[in-house]
């Protein structure tokens, strides 16, 4: 789709995508200059955020088109679209995590008290709560060795700690209202997929004892997917984590034998009715992956047969769905098309 029809149909259903206003599917592919990956997406897919191929923080709108913001990564969004989360560089070149509000330069979060930066690295931040106002990533304790961090106004950044003395600890995602993060837990060069609550770490059940690392949260905290459903099996498929429930794996699609399958789940619809993610086979294929209560779909051949013949015409792959928007409508993500990486925006119409 020509970029001026993209703005032109996202202007006229943005305002209404999240009350299901869109009759059908659309697909529509970022501009190709500099490589712009999506990595988040506000509700009603009015804003954009990720990463170029190269390097840096963008922001993209319908009115704007690829904007670089002058940061190193911007890897989340509040629900306003008002405050991007990611990592920026200090006058000496030591990366943190920051905070980037429109209009305005990057706010450095600094690190651990008394730590150190290691390899011109300080601290990262990878997610925050629809507010805005709850931040969370990782930071170096010790060269080595990074800790979950939890940041908000009032409390600073406050280090959540490692149950396993010398290993490291990641905060991937912090539920909408900012009470639950989620991510792993090293233990034995293993990293498993655990919650905090309130600040306390709980690892996350699965049929082995254990899953791997837990992407991404719902609103409220109580839905949960990640990646390595069962670790010690070479089939590693996806799961996903419900309260009151426990853990599910999710099926992957039929696909070509492999040693090496991997299945991530990276996000979930607040009712975890959509979860989205890839397949990766060996080290160099990825396909990006629908789930729709439980069934899986290869995201090419579903928008395929459901009104988007021409998606992804000649893409080498389809890579990954970054992200979904709180309704299950919106999906974001990146995959591989003549000339290089290219991100890609989905909105699924009301036959879906």
């Amino acid at each position: 789709m020509p970029i001026r029809r993209v703005v032109v149909a996202l202007l006229l259903l943005a305002p209404t995508l999240t009350a299901g206003a869109a009759d059908k599917t659309l697909f529509i592919e970022l501009e190709q200059r500099g490589s712009p990956l999506p990595s988040a997406v506000t509700g009603n897919g009015a804003t954009i955020v990720g990463n170029f191929g190269a390097g840096g923080g963008f922001y993209w709108m319908p009115t704007t088109g690829v904007i670089f913001n002058g940061g190193r990564t911007a890897a989340a969004i509040s629900a306003d679209g008002r405050t991007i989360v990611g990592a920026a560089r200090d006058a000496q070149g030591v990366e943190n995590a920051a905070i980037w509000l429109r209009a305005t330069e990057w706010r450095l979060l600094g690190g651990f008290a008394g730590a150190p930066p290691c390899f011109l690295d300080l601290s990262t931040a990878l997610d925050t709560s629809r507010d805005g106002k709850v931040i969370v990533g990782f930071a170096w304790r010790v060269c080595g060795t990074v800790h979950a961090f939890r940041w908000e106004e009032s409390t600073g950044m406050v280090d959540l700690g490692s149950t396993v003395a010398g290993a490291s600890s990641h905060a991937q995602a912090v539920s909408g209202d900012g009470r639950v993060i989620v991510g792993s837990q090293e233990v034995r060069s293993f990293d498993v997929g655990v919650r905090w609550i309130d600040g306390q770490q709980e690892r996350i059940p699965g049929e082995e004892g254990f899953v791997g690392i837990a992407y991404n949260t719902n609103n409220d905290g109580s839905i949960v997917v990640g990646r390595q459903c069962r670790p010690a099996a070479n089939d590693q498929t996806a799961w996903i984590w419900k309260a009151g429930e426990g853990t599910r794996c999710l099926p992957m699609p039929v696909r070509r034998p492999s040693d090496l399958t991997l299945g991530y789940a990276k996000a979930a619809s607040d009712d975890g009715r959509v979860v989205v993610g890839s397949q990766r086979i060996g080290t160099a294929d990825s396909e990006a992956v629908i789930w729709i209560d439980g069934s899986p779909s290869y995201l090419k051949a579903y928008l395929r047969a459901n009104g988007v013949p021409d998606a992804f015409e000649r893409w080498f792959n389809t890579g990954e769905i970054t992200d979904v928007s709180p309704d299950g409508r919106i999906l974001v993500g990146w995959g591989a098309a003549p000339g290089g990486l290219r991100g890609y925006l989905v909105i699924l119409g009301d036959a879906e």
